[in-house]
């Protein structure tokens, strides 16, 4: 199906509530793979961190990375999961080239966690609770690159190269229960707990979760059903979702996709489907396989894993302030209101504020700085907020030179600009540029005295009692300067001279 073939959002949700089920995995930060002694840094050459355990090689024996067992129960405990008080590994097997061993070790009746949820704030300040069904411990797959063809896929490609550097690396999966309930809403609740998901796995300190590096993908399960219905409708699962405004999309095009067909007496057929980023469409992957398709059974080379509730309960009392608790704290903090804070955590300048704080900077300041023209410089070209050229200890710099009065706030612009522009610190800047405010009170005076020498009938107007009129000597005195006065002392120093009183 087409893009021009789509039922509009608005129409498809006038007929049918959508269904959603996300499944997410988070690569591990640990030094070592799941089951080897194998490092996971990234960068290496292809093929140069495996061992005989991560590439199957017959007689080789896997050892649980301890490391891994315990992010994945500090995980669980932050999604106010069930934690196992024993569980096991077990084989997925399927073959494809990027699995060596022909079968996954992950974990199928008995994850390690269950029963959790996640509360998500939308943008307009409403609460929905996303209930978490599992977190359950893994291995990620080799990668495979496929050469020649129009798509990158192994479709139509001449060959595929194989690295299997990745094989083995810690994985967690944690998969919602089906959501519902969130109608014309549901693209929404899925970047919202997707991006409080990220938040959390980092705050916990567990993986980088950078969506576009791969260490966090998702996969967006969704189906349609007639409003009113209790029967879920057959699913789609749109596979490695690797952005927050791509989850987005990918549930938004996927509803009318299914709207579409449904509506014109087709059948959806369960299978997986690739996301585009270029146009924001699905295209058909390969018909979804079942459970029982994979032959799970519990892993024989490995014991099962029994944590221990007292260490269980330390990990809990050891868990960080988690991300919701913590922007309520700064909010309150900062003093501003629960959409305000929306804003700021839509941009991604939580921690960039916090850090500009840290650094001497008054909240207010601070936030002025990154949400106003840092976050229009961030749009204008493009990129996100943390990969300016600027750190929160420039920004706290620029503050207190304006607090100072050494910058007024076009100056400071100007300051950014060369700080952005690899110029140098703010103060190299300054120099270099000659932007310090003008604050010499003779210098000041002189130049107050020829804008009113030069618009004569306005300081006329002034001397009448139409105060306001000064705004247009400032505004010649600050022409004359070059923007480097202070504009409020100017006006101070025009009503001194003219004998108003301001």
């Amino acid at each position: 199906m087409t893009v021009t073939e789509l039922v509009s959002y608005e129409d498809a949700l006038a007929t049918y509530e959508p269904v959603m089920g996300l499944e997410v995995h988070v690569e591990l930060g640990t030094k070592t793979k799941m089951f080897c002694g194998c490092s996971t840094a990234l960068g290496a050459e292809p093929n140069t961190q495996t061992c005989p355990v991560c590439l199957g090689m017959p007689g080789s024996l896997p050892v649980v990375n301890a490391t891994g067992v315990e992010s994945a129960v500090k995980i669980g405990l932050a999604l106010n999961c069930e934690i196992a008080e024993w569980c096991r590994f077990a084989r997925k097997n399927y073959f494809y080239p990027d699995m060596p061993k022909n079968f996954q070790t992950s974990q199928y009746d008995e994850p390690i966690a269950f029963n959790g949820y996640l509360d998500v704030q939308l943008e307009d300040g409403e609460v929905f609770r996303v209930e978490i069904e599992r977190a359950h411990m893994e291995e990620d797959t080799g990668k495979s690159t496929h050469v020649g063809g129009a798509t990158g896929r192994i479709h139509g490609a001449l060959h595929s190269l194989l690295d299997y550097n990745r094989a083995g690396i810690p994985l967690i999966e944690i998969v919602t229960k089906p959501i519902v309930g969130a109608g014309d809403r549901a693209p929404e609740v899925a970047k919202a707990y997707v991006a409080e998901l990220r938040e959390l796995i980092k705050a916990l300190g567990v993986s980088e979760a950078r969506m576009e590096m791969g260490q966090m993908r998702c996969d967006v399960n969704l189906s349609l059903r007639p409003i009113g219905a209790e029967k879920f409708g057959t699913r789609s699962e749109t596979k490695n979702v690797n952005s927050l405004r791509s989850v987005e999309r990918a549930v938004r095009f996927e509803v009318m996709r299914h709207a579409a067909v449904l509506s014109s007496g087709g059948t959806i057929v369960q299978e997986t489907r690739h996301f585009h980023e270029e146009d924001g469409s699905t295209t058909s992957g390969r018909v979804k396989e079942e459970a029982e398709d994979y032959r799970y059974f519990p892993e024989p080379d490995l014991v099962p894993v029994a944590p221990a509730r007292e260490w269980v309960e330390e990990l809990r009392a050891s868990l960080p302030e988690l991300p919701r608790v913590r922007r309520n704290r700064l909010r309150e903090e900062w003093g501003i209101s629960e959409h305000e804070m929306q804003s700021v955590l839509n941009a991604g300048a939580i921690d960039l504020i916090t850090a500009t704080i840290e650094a001497g900077a008054d909240a207010a300041a601070a936030r002025k700085w990154w949400m106003g023209e840092l976050a229009r410089r961030a749009n204008e070209s493009g990129t996100e907020l943390a990969a300016l050229e600027i750190t929160p200890e420039q920004v706290a710099r620029v503050c207190a030179l304006v607090a100072d009065g050494s910058l007024n706030d076009k100056l400071a612009r100007q300051v950014i600009e060369g700080v952005l522009a690899g110029e140098g610190d703010p103060d190299t800047v300054v120099e270099k540029r000659g932007l310090k405010v003008v604050s010499d009170e003779g210098a000041l005076g002189t130049a107050v005295d020829e804008a009113i020498a030069a618009n004569a009938a306005i300081a006329d107007k002034i001397r009448g009692g139409k105060v306001a009129a000064a705004g247009a000597l400032v505004g010649a005195v600050m022409k004359a300067t070059r923007g480097q006065a202070d504009a409020a002392r100017v006006r101070e120093l025009i009503l001194e001279k003219l004998g108003v009183e301001g």
